[in-house]
């Protein structure tokens, strides 16, 4: 009746995610560097660049058009955050929508144009 199945090609993957093999591909040090360069994460308390970047890249991946739809998506997938590289959970993200100082932006454009 369902002998496809057994067979290995129809199997699901019980491996890593997509999200975190498309992950793989980013240079993490060079990334890393850049943010310590810049002190992109000076003052940060809970959602550091990397965090961010990770969020951000699995909006765009997943076709969220709004904060509150990354929200519950995440939401959604918390049992999975772990594995995509997050270290915690984001508790609200729509501080992200709320401008910051005149005086972060040339060190996020600098941060994003590094990479």
């Amino acid at each position: 009746m369902l002998s496809g199945l057994n067979d290995p090609e129809c199997r699901m993957n019980a491996g890593k995610t997509l999200f975190s093999q498309v992950m793989e591909f980013v240079p993490w040090k060079s990334f890393g560097r850049i943010i310590d360069r810049r002190r992109g994460d000076a003052g940060v308390r809970t959602l550091g660049c990397s965090d961010l970047f990770r969020i951000m890249a699995f909006a765009q991946l997943t076709w969220r058009e709004s904060l509150r739809d990354i929200e519950a998506c995440m939401a959604a997938n918390q049992a999975k955050l772990f594995h995509m590289g997050l270290k915690s959970p984001p508790a609200r993200l729509a501080h992200l929508s709320r401008p910051g100082p005149a005086a972060d932006r040339p060190r996020t454009n600098a941060v994003c144009s590094g990479i």
